[in-house]
């Protein structure tokens, strides 16, 4: 049953990736820590590894259909690896219950602003 649901949590996630350009931080993570228990350590690194051939299919699928702006993917590309390695760091050092806190305040004002935007 276990490997059903993350099954199932996988291709939530490839689906929202595809679709909004989401999926590992916002789908892989918190039902990998609600309805599995992992730790948001675990969530996070697990989620990283899964996204990467996740993002490439997307990308893909997006670019095929012309869809990419080159110079701006490229110069996100660079400044969000940079990025990603301070905020692994950072989260690595982080107590498990306040990472957790600070990603739950962060998918709320997410919601909020694109409720607000609306």
């Amino acid at each position: 049953m276990r490997w059903l649901g993350i099954a199932v949590i996988g291709f939530l996630g490839g689906v929202t990736s595809g679709l909004f350009g989401v999926g590992g931080g916002v789908v892989f993570v918190p039902l990998l820590m609600i309805f599995f228990g992992f730790n948001p350590h675990l969530a996070i690194g697990s989620s990283l590894v899964a996204i990467v051939p996740t993002a490439v299919v997307g990308a893909f699928r997006h670019f095929s259909s012309g869809r990419v702006d080159w110079k701006v993917a490229l110069a996100l590309v660079c400044f969000a690896m940079a990025g990603a390695w301070l905020g692994a760091g950072i989260s690595l050092r982080m107590d498990v219950a306040l990472l957790r806190k600070f990603y739950a305040v962060f998918l709320f004002v997410v919601a909020f602003r694109l409720l607000a935007k609306s």
